[in-house]
């Protein structure tokens, strides 16, 4: 059996801006991506500490210190609020048991 488990997660980033104009996404700082293990276009789940909003997105890699809400979602949040970014993995159970996911938090 396999199970979908918490790959990364990124707790309580502030968000920088947000761009409603924009097709979609979140552009997070490439520097960031990279210590959380995300990939460009990798999808990810986005939960708003403010409002309780919860919305799935992909990445788009940003430039130091940027944490840009995209397109429709910008209406779920705003500069200031504090957010988490969450990705997942699906592991067999052998891997479950040794699987440890990256935290890093704000």
């Amino acid at each position: 059996m396999r199970r979908t488990m918490l790959k990364s997660k990124i707790h309580r980033v502030p968000v920088t801006q947000c761009d409603l104009n924009y097709n979609g996404s979140i552009t997070i700082d490439r520097a960031l991506c990279k210590k959380a293990g995300l990939l460009e276009f990798e999808k990810v789940d986005v939960y708003n500490c403010n409002t309780g909003a919860r919305f799935s997105t992909y990445v788009l890699l940003g430039r130091k210190g940027q944490l840009c809400i995209n397109g429709a979602a910008a209406r779920l949040a705003h500069p200031g609020d504090r957010v988490i970014i969450a990705s997942y993995a699906d592991f067999d159970e052998a891997e479950c048991a040794a699987h440890k996911p990256v935290v890093l938090t704000f």
